[in-house]
């Protein structure tokens, strides 16, 4: 099934848990064009306070050439590492928040913003502070005016808190009148450091040594080697991997819009164009402004320590759902590194027979078919189709027949308003090692 590909930007300040998102980001470039790596500040790290260096990346990005010619053999479309290396540039890192200075990193972001012979969208990732974007942006503003409304058409934001001032001071002051789509999280602290501290068991299983080491730490090559998980193998943190595990096209539909949900985590529209976290404590108010560590809901949260604190843990829900099938993926791309196409898994790939959007009354019968899917090693195929609730408006529960099923039915509640939306997902596994998971969403609008 043909689709458009994603393009992506990274901004990172090269934070330890940066490093351990790139090794497993450079597992997936296949899957998007990768318009550019910049190395950016921080409030956490710039130069000469606690930096990686210059030239962090380029330790990852040789030794993604060594495993390249092996990735290809399960893709052809995994990018040279010639063409990720031109693209790795040194940003905006003199100290927190620099964005007066025009590095080569803010003027590739410029260049790629700018050029007019791709219109597609670009999802540009903030793992560090916004400065090196910024900047970028600064530029367009103050040289290229008339581009702007054309620029911030294509731009898509996923910040991994605010971590600088920069968003506040500059781009929302001088973009925010062009509503461009900005998602803000706190979720990603289901991958962060404190990770033992709120996920269930069950998550926390693919993420111990004894799951990491023989999956992704022992015998996968030269860029899983450099992944740096803790002494006995434990991993230790991908905060910023949601921003890019968000723009996996994995069925789930999540570039749609933020509130459908997916593997980077689900989001609520808060204000304009601003997306966050659904905090469910009782008279909650968002605070105006910057979402960073000294208010964000859940950072704040997790320093009370609160033991079996369920509010936490379900308020990170939207990503650590969905764990298992994350670490199984990467996992899957660990083999790809050292494994021929028939020793490794590939995920299935799920076709609907039905429209993925529906309108059905209340009371209608809606029939779902994922007879077109297909798998590349021929695994055997299990199913489930289950009702996405938090993501769907309509409030009750529906009942899907036969949901273990190739295909199924369900009954559109009579109860169920005009304009109501249920979301239905079809997740499919096979039974290759690992195992893998694909997904399709069908949206059923009630009319």
């Amino acid at each position: 099934m043909s689709r458009e590909r994603t393009r992506v930007i990274v901004t990172s300040d090269g934070e330890i848990d940066d490093e351990c998102s790139f090794v497993r980001f450079l597992l997936y470039t296949n899957e998007w064009d990768v318009e550019a790596i910049v190395t950016s500040s921080s409030q956490y790290h710039w130069q000469g306070h606690k930096w990686a260096g210059d030239d962090w990346a380029f330790p990852y990005l040789e030794a993604y050439a060594a495993v390249y010619p092996n990735l290809l053999k399960h893709d052809n479309r995994y990018p040279t590492p010639d063409y990720l290396k031109a693209r790795t540039l040194l940003g905006n890192v003199e100290s927190e928040g620099e964005m007066e200075k025009r590095t080569a990193g803010a003027e590739l972001i410029t260049k790629v913003l700018l050029d007019e012979s791709d219109n597609r969208p670009i999802w540009l990732q903030a793992w560090g502070g916004t400065n090196t974007i910024a900047r970028a942006l600064k530029t367009i503003e103050e040289e290229h005016p008339a581009k702007m409304a054309y620029v911030a058409n294509k731009i898509r934001l996923y910040l991994i808190w605010e971590q600088d001032e920069t968003y506040q001071n500059y781009i929302k002051p001088h973009w925010g009148k062009y509503n461009i789509l900005t998602i803000n999280s706190d979720q990603f602290i289901a991958y962060f450091y404190n990770w033992k501290q709120f996920l269930p068991k069950e998550q926390q299983e693919y993420l111990m040594g004894a799951w990491m080491k023989p999956n992704i730490l022992e015998g996968h090559g030269a860029l899983c080697s450099l992944y740096k998980a803790h002494d006995n193998g434990d991993f230790r943190s991908e905060g910023d991997s949601p921003a890019f595990l968000h723009t996996i096209p994995t069925g789930l539909r999540s570039l749609e819009s933020p509130d459908f949900g997916g593997w980077g985590g689900r989001y609520i529209n808060i204000r304009a164009n601003t997306w966050t976290d659904k905090v469910d404590e009782p008279g909650y108010t968002y605070p105006e402004g910057r979402w960073w560590t000294k208010n964000a809901w859940g950072r704040n949260r997790m320093k009370l320590e609160i033991p079996n604190d369920t509010l936490l843990t379900n308020y990170m829900k939207p990503i650590w759902q969905w764990i298992g099938a994350i670490q199984n993926d990467f996992a899957a791309r660990a083999d790809w590194s050292v494994k021929s196409y028939y020793e490794a898994n590939h995920p299935p790939v799920v076709v609907l027979k039905n429209e993925l959007d529906i309108e059905a009354k209340a009371g209608d019968a809606v029939k779902l078919s994922a007879k077109g899917t297909s798998d590349p090693d021929k695994d055997k195929l299990t199913y489930k189709w289950w009702q996405y609730n938090d993501a769907g408006s309509y409030q009750g529960n529906v009942t899907i027949k036969k949901s273990s099923k190739k295909s199924t039915s369900l009954l559109i509640p009579v109860n169920a308003k005009p304009g109501d939306t249920i979301h239905v997902i079809c997740e499919v596994n096979d039974n290759g090692t690992p195992s893998l998971t694909r997904y399709q969403r069908v949206v059923i609008t009630v009319k």
